[in-house]
């Protein structure tokens, strides 16, 4: 059975939610109050209403409690916000995910019982800052405070050598879980016999303070 998914607020993030989830063919139901905001969806969620957010007998009537993964993306309304997830999880909606302002507005979230807490502007401004920063990183996602996984390109120095001879994870405390080759082949879990070539953007995943050690003096 296909989960069902719920997005609260059509703004630029919540609309893009609706229309990435239109693309990988997910049943989604899209809610704002915004009529024309509506209209804009309607192609692309599976079902579109008009209706306020923050209203329970609107909720219930809709169903909501059915879904299995709700996310919410007011903007800047964190009392709307904050409503909306308190609603739903009273409703017992599995997971509710929601677009945070601050990190004030993600610590009340998080006390009345978000499943996770979404910072999306921060989030790519940290990816284009370290991408910025460093010419050798492409991208940069981070897992926690401390641990992130980053694609850097593979420079000269790595030519023609094996997992096995750049021995990485002895060196750097790091590991290549992946890379993709000049020609976009994607190599999956790497064994140790896999030869880097100049160019292969390399998924390496570690520590911060070893994958910048491995940046600096590895590649």
């Amino acid at each position: 059975m296909k989960k069902q998914f719920a997005v609260l607020g059509l703004g630029r993030f919540g609309g893009s939610l609706v229309e990435e989830f239109a693309n990988l063919d997910v049943d989604v139901l899209a809610i704002d109050r915004n009529q024309e905001v509506v209209k804009k969806y309607s192609n692309s969620a599976t079902y579109v209403v008009q209706a306020n957010a923050i209203d329970e007998a609107s909720l219930k009537g809709l169903g909501i409690r059915n879904v299995d993964h709700a996310l919410i993306s007011f903007g800047d309304d964190i009392e709307a916000s904050v409503l909306a997830t308190m609603l739903l999880k009273d409703m017992g909606v599995k997971q509710v995910w929601v677009k945070a302002v601050n990190m004030y507005h993600q610590k009340v979230l998080e006390k009345i019982g978000a499943d996770k807490v979404i910072h999306p502007e921060r989030d790519i401004a940290k990816r284009i800052a370290h991408h910025v920063v460093s010419e050798k990183i492409i991208d940069y996602i981070e897992l926690s405070k401390d641990y992130s996984i980053v694609e850097i390109v593979a420079s000269k120095k790595l030519h023609n050598k094996t997992l096995f001879d750049l021995n990485i994870r002895a060196k750097y405390g790091c590991n290549i879980i992946g890379f993709q080759r000049k020609d976009g082949e994607m190599v999956i879990s790497p064994t140790a016999h896999e030869t880097i070539e100049q160019g292969d953007m390399l998924i390496v995943i570690g520590h911060n303070r070893d994958l910048n050690r491995f940046e600096e003096e590895g590649v």
